[in-house]
């Protein structure tokens, strides 16, 4: 790796926490320079503007997100443990603890919505995958008679994706991860009711 691609790593390694956190409005220059110590000519002698960071910086804290999925997901035994990883994540000690700061769907899609036409577009592009991905999980499980055939595997996908979006959302914003946990305990329920 050369010295510009150490740098431009460094770079989003340091400021991905931030923008997590604050969002692409919420996170300045100021933020970006103290938290990797360099200079604006540094950043943007690295990145064209801010919108390269944030992009880099939301691909790197969806990289962290789905390297702790999965590797939760290789260790469940069942296609229906696999679908039940992520109602797990409000049963750790911290509400979310990847990446810093939290899910960057949530964090992110809000605010990209009406403001950021490339990172909503990121956020649909996660979503997509993850509907995906749920889609093929739950086809595995309706070949090898795991889950009902009369499973519709989209609907289901969607169903879940939303229940664990929401229950983040509702956790996060009332500072209540019971909350959460109550809607993932619904969520484990009705994977098990495939």
């Amino acid at each position: 790796m050369s010295k510009a691609e150490r740098t431009k790593e460094f770079i989003v390694e340091k400021t991905a926490p931030i923008f997590n956190k604050k969002g692409f409005a919420g996170t300045s220059l100021s933020d970006m320079t103290e938290a990797t110590g360099l200079t604006k000519g540094s950043i943007y002698g690295n990145f064209a503007n801010k919108d390269e960071v944030a992009l880099a910086s939301f691909d790197y804290n969806l990289r962290k997100l789905r390297t702790y999925v999965r590797a939760e997901e290789e260790k469940a035994k069942t296609i229906k443990e696999k679908l039940m990883v992520r109602t797990f994540l409000f049963e750790k000690e911290r509400l979310v603890a990847y990446p810093e700061g939290g899910c960057p769907l949530i964090n992110t899609g809000p605010e990209a919505d009406d403001t950021h036409p490339a990172l909503k577009e990121r956020v649909a592009n996660a979503i997509e995958s993850w509907k995906e991905r749920t889609i093929s999980m739950i086809e595995e499980g309706i070949r090898n008679k795991e889950i009902s055939p009369d499973a519709n595997p989209e609907q289901a996908a969607l169903t879940l994706i939303s229940m664990i979006q929401g229950a983040i959302f509702v956790a996060r914003t009332t500072s209540k991860p019971e909350y959460g946990r109550s809607v993932m305990e619904v969520a484990r329920k009705y994977i098990t009711s495939l």
